[in-house]
């Protein structure tokens, strides 16, 4: 009778070892990363301002995703533009979805639309997850930023801090877009820091809308820590 109790007990020892086993395996198991949905362009079209418009630079978001697989997605670039003519003001924010949003290593940048702009005393309080370590390029590269050679921290949006465009006469978005010779761009950093003079001793900590850029052409970005890039959302 001690032997089956014995022999009993060892079955149920040796099955409590292996579902504990098995337990801690599956809490070991990582779930797989979120696809990308939030990159910023590794490369501009290289025109400055100038980049085809809303639809042309949603376009160049779209290929430089499909060159790294992401390509299934429809892909728009976060731009505002002024109204002009019969054509009324387009808000970046309008353009991205609805979230959440993921960066190419399948990082949270922001669950939604109001949290990506602070909308509510919640949101404004702890801010997006927009920062030097999680604004990658499609190709999951972190840019440079303020601190760094070269500096890239500037990145286009012709945007108000709210995600809206500018309701003023001044031009913030090189001509909607479509001028690498007139206007400039409002610029946001990507890094959440300032630095230097001039220009950039106000509002320097804003991901979307830090300072005006110089001008508009390709050349104009660079002196102050740029290179004519934009970020781009996945709205689907």
């Amino acid at each position: 009778m001690h032997k089956i109790q014995y022999i009993f007990g060892l079955v149920m020892l040796c099955m409590l070892s292996s579902y504990l086993a098995v337990a801690q395996n599956a809490q070991n198991v990582k779930a797989p990363p979120m696809p990308m949905s939030f990159f910023i362009t590794s490369a501009g079209p290289g025109d400055g301002g100038n980049l085809g418009g809303l639809k042309g630079a949603d376009a160049h978001c779209q290929k430089l995703a499909t060159a790294v697989g992401a390509g299934g997605k429809t892909w728009h670039a976060y731009l505002s533009t002024i109204a002009s003519g019969n054509q009324p003001a387009v808000n970046a924010r309008d353009r991205i979805g609805q979230g959440p949003w993921f960066n190419s290593k399948g990082i949270r940048v922001a669950d939604d639309v109001a949290e990506m702009h602070g909308d509510t005393l919640d949101t404004a309080r702890l801010g997006n997850n927009i920062n030097m370590a999680t604004a990658l390029t499609e190709k999951g590269d972190r840019l440079g930023g303020v601190f760094d050679k070269p500096n890239l921290h500037d990145i286009m949006t012709g945007s108000q801090p709210d995600g809206r465009a500018f309701a003023d006469n001044a031009d913030h978005t090189c001509q909607n877009w479509t001028s690498n010779t007139t206007g400039s761009a409002q610029l946001g950093h990507h890094d959440r820091t300032g630095g230097g003079p001039g220009i950039h001793t106000s509002g320097n900590s804003s991901w979307n809308s830090a300072h005006p850029s110089p001008g508009c052409s390709q050349a104009s970005f660079a002196p102050n820590g740029g290179a004519a890039l934009f970020y781009c959302f996945a709205i689907n």
